[in-house]
């Protein structure tokens, strides 16, 4: 039976603004496993990034605020860890791939010295043995003359090789899981691929799991063992990513996936792409029904008053739906 590394239980964040309080995260909960590969999906504004970037402290405070859950590294919770043991966690052993490289690297700093400054505050090692290894990084994420580009800055790299300077980054320490957010959206399709088999091969290489986080269906199909839906703050669907693909259950799953182009069918069966309807939901209030509701084609009364929970409807395959898609009936 495989470890668990991480187990986050009932996690809520709120956001406070003149406006009033956003309840972006509402509840959720997942437990990750050792090797294991878990793909987050859902469109902007879901609350993909707020969970994973609360889970390591890394949202200011205030604005955002955690008002409920656990998130158990190791069985030690990381909301409730000291200031100095987080800084400890965060690179040392959970790390994260930021979606945009050019803001997450110091524009005035040089690639090399950032890239080095983790192995000197979590390993201990001396400038030039930090620098040997960061060389080691550079080269295993196919960037070349990796010494040559030590004393390049990041405007001096490309897109592609800023996010592979950032992989590296994320690497240095050979962390038990790797956090990667959005890693590929601004990044052409040609080296999106790149970058997909690069964790693919460095998670086998490593031994490390990984959440991916993303609002694209069709990347995480070869990527992750399991994925998790998340729409108005909360956790709607989850499954085994096969199953997911071949039988999604919730409304707004079956959307994201009309929506995906598909070029494993013949030209006569393909459909034109699918839309769906309204708008995400602002959250000012925890929702108290279905946060989709307004946008669900099957909804029904029960939608606008109760907020469903997860319920497993084959091993392994939870949902939070009232109704049933494929007879439109509670």
């Amino acid at each position: 039976m495989q470890e668990t590394l991480l187990d986050v239980q009932g996690l809520e964040t709120q956001f406070k603004t003149p406006e009033g309080s956003v309840h972006a995260v509402n509840g959720v909960s997942f437990s990750l496993k050792k090797g294991e590969t878990i793909g987050v999906v859902g469109e902007s504004g879901s609350g993909k990034s707020v969970t994973m970037l609360n889970i390591l402290r890394l949202l200011p405070t205030p604005p955002a605020k955690t008002t409920a859950g656990v998130a158990l590294f190791h069985g030690e919770d990381l909301l409730s860890m000291s200031d100095r043991k987080i800084r400890n966690v965060r690179g040392g052993q959970i790390s994260m791939v930021f979606q945009d490289p050019m803001t997450s690297f110091n524009a005035v700093l040089t690639i090399g010295r950032q890239l080095t400054e983790p192995l000197e505050v979590h390993q201990g090692l001396s400038p030039s043995h930090a620098r040997a290894r960061v060389i080691e990084l550079l080269e295993l994420v196919g960037i070349p003359q990796a010494a040559d580009r030590l004393k390049s800055y990041p405007h001096q790299f490309s897109g592609g090789m800023r996010q592979r300077a950032m992989i590296a980054m994320a690497l240095a320490c050979r962390p038990q899981i790797l956090i990667a957010d959005e890693p590929t959206t601004a990044l052409d399709v040609t080296i999106q691929a790149q970058i997909v088999e690069l964790i693919k091969s460095l998670r086998a290489e490593l031994d490390m799991s990984v959440i991916w986080i993303t609002h694209d269906l069709g990347i995480i199909a070869g990527l992750a063992q399991r994925v998790i839906v998340m729409y108005g703050g909360c956790f709607i669907e989850e499954a085994p990513v096969k199953e997911l693909y071949r039988s999604p259950r919730h409304p707004y799953t079956i959307g994201l996936l009309g929506s995906l182009p598909r070029m494993d069918r013949d030209r006569d069966q393909r459909r034109p792409l699918a839309a769906i309807d309204g708008r995400p939901p602002v959250l000012f209030a925890k929702p108290t029904s279905c946060p989709f509701a307004p946008r669900c084609r099957y909804a029904v009364a029960r939608c606008g008053a109760e907020n469903p929970i997860l319920e497993e409807v084959s091993p392994d395959h939870r949902v939070a739906c009232w109704v049933k898609p494929e007879t439109g009936k509670v």
